[in-house]
């Protein structure tokens, strides 16, 4: 399948877990147009993505790029981590 069909997030999302083994949560900031007010609103949308080498921590920008159903709800993986977080984890 060509890659040119394959969605990619224009904006980046930060890796807000990384408890799973291979997987981790990629939180995506929108900004969108409130339909009555005109306000610009900020929406957060959760989505997981796959980390095949479990590189990705906690606080890390990434590029998630869209891929084949590899689960129920996993339909992204990691292409590139973009920026290392400040994040340390407690013992």
């Amino acid at each position: 399948m060509n890659n040119r069909h394959r969605r990619q997030r224009a904006s980046y999302g930060r890796v807000v877990s990384d408890k799973m083994d291979k997987t981790v949560v990629v939180a995506v900031t929108r900004l969108v147009q409130h339909p009555l007010y005109g306000k610009v609103v900020r929406r957060v949308t959760k989505l997981k993505a796959h980390d095949e080498t479990n590189e990705s921590r906690i606080g890390d920008r990434v590029k998630i790029v869209e891929t084949r159903p590899l689960s129920k709800d996993k339909h992204w993986r990691v292409a590139t981590i973009v920026e290392r977080g400040e994040h340390n984890p407690s013992p």
